[in-house]
């Protein structure tokens, strides 16, 4: 007995409701526009599909008792043109049970060994910029009397498909849309999984095992944008690549490690040079606390690469030395503030990072610090190091806490014990979660011949948790850049400056 089977039987049982309903709705018709007809309908057939469910699960009492067994045992065969009878079929129960995992987010693939579901998020973000100085709008706009932009537009636009293909692969493809014309593919793998000590196994476009904020993903994180360190070293997590990822049967350890091409080719779909640019990534992470169901929890991990990037490659937009580190102010702009540049004769580099985070019911305490050192061909000047870090607190003014994925090492979706909404008699309604967090984040990337700037900011924020889909963010930060030579149209040159930024953004995801 097919799925398919199971699901033409219930429409047509539907269909045969309907056509009672619309018979009853059709002698009152005179007294009742089109649309009260139509919405006498729906509500008739939802409480006999209710009706129908609660018989079948017997927990419909008539006169104090439960319905007999007889009653929802009762069965149904199937067949290709619809309901036959009550004998020699499958119980009732299970054939409604089938037609409702048709509508659980799992779309027919194109094969019969093949599962897909839909994903996708929308991220709606406005900026502002209500304070810079000479040097900071130097180094936005290249002219230190112009003060940067506000902004605001689609941060992500993702929609895309993951699935299992029988009997042990999976896969995922997701596109990016909000850059416009300019649109790009995310996470585009595909896989096996249950192989033994690899565990799974991906190859194809995924995250580098580098750092927390990174690993977690853009649906949960508690701000708008990564820390400095985070995104400069590992500037949009994905690369082609091939990785294991693991799990201990007790789900207080995991890992991930494999080996990746440093190009992003996210916009470009393939990477082409003699040299590879390979890398070898990994990380390690153990939950040693989880008390209360997870309300209570605590992690620590520690990741790292090891790099060979073509110091000696011209900037020619193919062969690019991937040995270069930067990020923005921590929020969209249009230039990035802090950047080492392409590092001449980078040869090899290796990264070293270490994650701590602990839950104790409303708060949250996190933090990282990485650190990178890079040798250079003969001739081309001293090892570099840069390193950087950062440090949040959250707290959750309503009763609520981060969810915590031990199978992952990452943080959870979290679910409001209570989501927000209104009734539509204005008389009840819900006000969702509300949560306050604290960010102080550093990154030190000048040394010896290297300027590519010292960054410091502080980042207070409110998220507004409307239900375990959904949300709006709120983020100040107060902020400063130095040890950076910049030169504006004007001829002037400027070391940094101090900044203050606003920033707000609405998102769902699917």
């Amino acid at each position: 007995m097919t799925q398919a089977d199971c699901l033409r039987s219930v429409t047509t049982l539907t269909l045969l409701w309907c056509g009672m309903t619309c018979s009853a709705l059709a002698q009152d018709a005179g007294s009742l526009t089109a649309l009260e007809q139509l919405q006498q309908q729906v509500n008739a057939q939802e409480a006999e599909l209710e009706t129908l469910w609660q018989i079948l699960e017997g927990r419909e009492s008539t006169g104090g008792e439960q319905r007999s067994s007889s009653q929802t045992a009762s069965k149904i065969r199937l067949v290709t043109d619809g309901w036959v009878g009550d004998d020699d079929g499958i119980p009732v129960k299970d054939a409604l049970a089938a037609f409702r995992e048709q509508l659980d987010g799992t779309v027919k693939s194109g094969t019969s060994a093949s599962k897909m579901k839909i994903v996708g998020r929308v991220h709606v973000d406005y900026w502002g910029f209500p304070g810079s100085t000479a040097g900071i709008n130097a180094i936005e706009t290249g002219d230190s009397t112009i003060t940067p932009q506000d902004r605001v537009g689609f941060r992500r636009m993702r929609f895309g498909v993951r699935g299992d293909v029988a009997p042990n692969m999976e896969y995922r493809i997701e596109a990016e849309f909000a850059g416009g014309n300019n649109s790009e593919f995310r996470d585009a793998w595909l896989g096996f999984h249950d192989l033994s000590f690899l565990q799974t196994v991906l190859i194809g476009n995924q995250k580098r095992p580098y750092g927390l904020a990174h690993l977690n993903s853009s649906r949960f994180s508690l701000f708008i944008e990564r820390a400095f360190v985070i995104e400069a070293f590992n500037q949009d997590a994905r690369r082609l690549g091939i990785a294991s990822y693991g799990l201990s049967d007790d789900l207080e350890w995991n890992w991930r490690y494999g080996v990746y091409n440093q190009r992003l080719i996210q916009d470009e779909g393939q990477h082409i040079n003699d040299h590879l640019q390979a890398e070898i990534a990994g990380r390690v992470a153990n939950t040693y606390l989880w008390e209360d169901d997870g309300r209570d929890h605590a992690h620590w991990a520690i990741n790292g690469t090891i790099a060979h990037p073509d110091g000696s490659a011209p900037n020619d937009g193919l062969r690019d030395n991937e040995a270069r580190f930067r990020h923005r102010p921590e929020a969209r702009s249009v230039n990035r503030w802090l950047d080492t540049g392409r590092i001449d004769g980078a040869d090899w580099y290796s990264v070293l990072g270490f994650e701590s985070l602990v839950n104790f019911g409303p708060l949250q305490l996190c933090g990282e610090y990485q650190s990178l050192w890079l040798d250079r061909d003969a001739g081309f000047g001293d090892k570099v190091h840069l390193m950087g870090g950062y440090a949040y607190a959250a707290y959750f003014l309503t009763d609520d806490h981060m969810v915590w994925s031990r199978r992952t090492g990452t943080l959870g979706r979290m679910t409001p014990s209570e989501n927000f909404f209104l009734a539509p008699d204005g008389e009840a309604g819900g006000w969702g979660a509300w949560q306050v967090v604290l960010r102080w984040s550093y990154a030190d990337f000048t040394d010896e011949d290297v300027l590519g700037g010292v960054g410091e900011a502080v980042t207070v924020g409110l998220n507004w948790y409307w239900n375990s889909n959904a949300r709006m963010q709120f983020n100040y930060i107060d902020g400063r850049i130095a040890d950076r030579s910049i030169t504006d149209s004007n001829g002037l040159t400027f070391s940094g400056g101090d900044y203050q930024i606003v920033g707000v953004r609405f998102m769902i995801d699917f």
